[in-house]
């Protein structure tokens, strides 16, 4: 599978089918390898990962790196249209590119064809999962139940095997991995947040032995619990679920200034 880095973390290029059979390889025919972890880096993850070693290193040993959000998508369109030009040049050519994702979303896809947010690749997983064993790990108490009942009604023949909320701290590893041990899981989504949830996965994976895929999954569990709102599908084919989360949750300016401002200045300074 074709990969390319931005700020030196590397991501697998592919479509969502092509994430799914690779996924479904494993479930299916290569249940004897060791568990392997997947990831959604967005530009806020990439950001930490700068100042954060152990955090870049987990997501470069990722087994699969999928770009979850618009803006990793304009970066890797910004590396591919600048890899020659430099100074004002390339300056303009950021103004043009973000001017270009404004307009005409799909101007972003010249390196990866389409954008899988982390709660549409696990909606994706479950769809396909014929029965698989699944575990869902963290949020917060009576969350992960609530994401139980919405899959089991939406995905029918599903096999939600356990849920857990606990904490990505040692002290709740002993009653997690008991959990998951009596479960036997194929399939784990991880919802403690980045980059919690990504080193959690790293350093424990190897100890849960029946569990072949895990994916953390940020707020995924919020939205499919119903307790947050998604950005309406217009907005999210423009790129700007930023915005719709910004009007739910003003208290995110710091997220999004990051994720709007500040990831897109630190690619530029990139060479």
């Amino acid at each position: 599978m074709k990969k390319t880095k931005i700020l030196d973390v590397q991501f697998d290029v592919c479509t969502k089918n092509e994430a799914i059979e690779r996924i479904m390889d494993i479930l299916e025919n290569r249940a004897h390898e060791s568990g392997k972890q997947i990831a959604t880096p967005n530009p806020e993850m990439l950001l930490e990962a700068q100042k954060n070693a152990d955090f870049k290193t987990v997501l470069n040993k990722s087994w699969l790196n999928i770009p979850d959000g618009i803006g990793i998508l304009w970066a890797g369109t910004f590396n591919e249209i600048t890899k020659k030009s430099s100074g004002l040049n390339r300056a303009f050519k950021m103004i043009f590119s973000l001017l270009g994702l404004a307009v005409y979303p799909k101007f972003c896809t010249k390196v990866f064809p389409e954008r899988l947010t982390g709660v549409d690749l696990m909606e994706s997983i479950c769809a396909i999962s014929k029965g698989i064993p699944i575990f869902l790990l963290g949020a917060r108490p009576g969350i992960a139940e609530k994401v139980k009942t919405f899959l089991e009604t939406k995905y029918k023949g599903i096999n939600i095997a356990g849920v857990f909320s606990g904490s990505p701290s040692e002290y709740d590893f002993t009653a997690i991995q008991a959990s998951i041990a009596e479960a036997q899981p194929k399939i784990l989504f991880v919802a403690y947040g980045s980059p919690n949830q990504e080193l959690w996965i790293a350093h424990h994976l190897h100890e849960l032995k029946s569990v072949k895929i895990a994916m953390g999954v940020g707020g995924a569990f919020d939205f499919l619990a119903g307790e947050r709102k998604r950005a309406p599908k217009w907005m999210q084919r423009l790129g700007l679920e930023w915005l719709f989360r910004l009007i739910q949750e003003p208290s995110r300016i710091k997220r999004i200034y990051n994720a709007t401002i500040k990831f897109p200045l630190k690619i530029l300074q990139q060479r």
